[in-house]
């Protein structure tokens, strides 16, 4: 295929504008947004009742993910974004499965458009836990290219047929995708999370921005911070005092139950624990935290805590601190922010090599 066109890229960034004007409004802005007012009411009306299908999936998160979509789907990112890459000017599409997560709204999104971009075909395994958003969108994108239509398949049942696979899971369920797809040229995610390295120096507004890192879609994502490295002395109500405007979070019946659940069970076995009302805090060397809870390690040296997190690096997506990404940035990757490091453009290209 040659470099995605110039009419591609302004179809992907339309569908950007809609998901923009869907993020920010429940009001039909009009045909300038691209979608008529019964298609944008009836995407509304999805993205209201989603919650009862999966109760992580909030109506706020819901735009809070479209929103950040909205950000990339602009020329100068996808621009930036493929303008490395050199695209070979004729190649058999192959049929490459992507087995989607279901922790966050549309997680395998990036996936699909990689997939698309490269002129492939997708066959999309959705989770049960999210399999409404991403159809309802890919179908507004159709609308906008009609060439992506027949590359656009949802796979039931068993995927026997893949020439190539992306799969996105847990530790155990990535066991089972390389045994299953090992033969075939394959990304295989499992579980990772993200940290925090605070310094001491942070203003009230670093720490601020830092709850959005831990809070945001209630911490399921790989990019969630669950973990804090603080230094000696540090003054953990600091970091509460920050939080504070999270609060609103256990509300959420979900999220309540987890942190009543795992306080619980902390209390019973004698845990020491911080707890501000809705996030509990635990002194812990492990990196991934349980959902209403976030653990912190104290460290001496941070040359050798760095040292220390290359040698985990296969546990963490990313970490997040003022010589790494920015407070508050967590959760919005660019197009080129791989999960895992692992560049999926480079991969399909290199399916015809």
């Amino acid at each position: 295929m040659q470099q995605p066109s110039e009419f591609q890229i302004n179809a992907l960034v339309q569908w950007g504008k809609v998901m923009e004007a869907i993020a920010a409004s429940k009001e039909w802005p009009g045909y300038e947004c691209g979608i008529s007012a019964d298609e944008f009411n009836s995407i509304q009306q999805l993205i209201e009742s989603h919650v009862h299908y999966n109760g992580w999936f909030s109506e706020n998160n819901i735009r809070k993910a479209l929103f950040a979509w909205s950000k990339q789907l602009q020329a100068v990112e996808l621009y930036k974004w493929l303008e490395s890459y050199s695209f070979p000017v004729n190649h058999e599409p192959r049929k490459v499965g992507i087995i989607c997560a279901g922790n966050l709204p549309m997680v395998g999104l990036h996936d699909v458009l990689c997939v698309l971009l490269t002129g492939h075909v997708a066959y999309i395994k959705l989770s049960t836990d999210d399999n409404r958003l991403m159809p309802a969108f890919l179908q507004i994108l159709i609308g906008f290219d009609s060439t992506f239509t027949n590359r656009i398949v949802y796979a039931e049942g068993r995927m026997n047929d893949m020439e190539a696979v992306i799969a996105t899971g847990s530790n155990n369920t990535g066991r089972y995708f390389e045994q299953y797809f090992g033969h075939l040229p394959h990304i295989i995610r499992k579980s990772r999370t993200s940290v925090a390295i605070l310094t001491g120096d942070e203003t009230d507004e670093e720490l601020h921005d830092l709850g959005n890192d831990v809070f945001d879609y209630f911490g399921l994502g790989c990019r969630s911070v669950s973990k804090l490295y603080v230094p000696d002395q540090f003054d953990i109500d600091r970091f509460f005092k920050a939080m504070f405007r999270y609060h609103d979070i256990i509300n959420h019946n979900k999220y309540a139950n987890n942190y009543d659940y795992n306080k619980a069970v902390w209390l019973l076995n004698n845990e020491q624990l911080l707890d501000n009302g809705f996030l509990l805090l635990k002194q812990e060397k492990s990196l991934a935290s349980p959902t209403g809870s976030l653990y912190y390690e104290f460290y001496r040296n941070e040359s050798a805590l760095r040292q220390e997190l290359a040698a985990r690096s296969e546990e963490i997506q990313c970490v997040v601190g003022r010589n790494d990404i920015p407070f508050g940035q967590a959760q919005q990757p660019a197009l080129w922010d791989y999960a895992d490091g692992v560049d999926t453009i480079r991969f399909l290209l290199g399916l015809n090599g």
